[in-house]
C-alpha cells in the first residue's frame, strides 16, 4: 500500500506512515497535506504522499543497529569490490575478525560470495581488491529509513529529504 512521508512543522522529515494514519492526522487537523499522487480516496479527497504536522515535534536521537539487513541497505545491495547488484550478498570484514577486526559500521561491507572467498582472510590491500566506497555509519535513523523508499518508488519525497541527509 501507499506510504506517506511525514514532515515536522519545520519541514524536516520525521517519519513514514501508512496512508490511513496520514488521512487520520489530516481529518483531526493535526497535519496538512503538502503533496498528493492524484488518486482520489473519497469524493474529492486526494490520497496524500507528503503531509506536514502543524506543531513541532522534538526528535530524540536513535542509533541504527548494526545488522546484516542494514549493512546491505547502506551499500545499496551492491558488492563493494566488484560492483554487482544482488540480493544474496554476504557481509565481509575489511580487517578480518581473525586479525582483531570488530563488528562495526566502519569495518563491514556487502560483498558477493565470489569476492568474499577471493579476499579470504586478508585485508583488501593484501588481496589487491579496492573498495568502491569507504564504509561509514549512517547519519540519522529517520533518513536511513526514508532512503529505503526514496531510492525506489517515492521520487516525490526527494526534495524534502535531500537537504537533511
Amino acid at each position: 500500500m501507499s506510504k506517506v512521508l511525514v514532515l515536522n512543522a519545520s519541514y524536516e522529515p520525521l517519519n513514514i506512515c501508512t496512508w490511513r494514519r496520514a488521512v487520520n492526522l489530516l481529518l483531526k487537523g493535526k497535519a496538512e497535506r503538502i503533496e498528493h499522487n492524484g488518486k482520489i480516496l473519497y469524493g474529492d479527497f486526494p490520497l496524500p504522499t507528503v503531509i506536514r504536522l502543524r506543531h513541532y515535534i522534538r526528535i530524540p536521537y536513535k542509533e541504527i543497529s548494526l545488522s546484516r539487513r542494514n549493512i546491505l541497505h547502506r551499500d545499496n545491495y551492491i558488492c563493494q569490490y566488484c560492483g554487482v547488484k544482488r540480493h544474496d550478498l554476504t557481509i565481509d570484514h575489511i580487517m578480518p575478525r581473525s586479525r582483531g577486526g570488530i563488528d562495526s559500521w566502519d569495518n563491514v561491507v556487502a560483498a558477493c560470495l565470489k569476492c568474499n572467498v577471493k579476499k579470504g582472510d586478508r585485508t583488501p590491500r593484501e588481496a589487491a581488491m579496492a573498495l568502491m566506497s569507504s564504509p561509514r555509519r549512517p547519519l540519522s535513523h529517520v533518513h536511513f529509513e526514508i532512503s529505503k523508499y526514496t531510492s525506489t518508488s517515492q521520487t516525490n519525497w526527494q526534495k524534502y529529504v535531500i537537504g537533511f541527509s
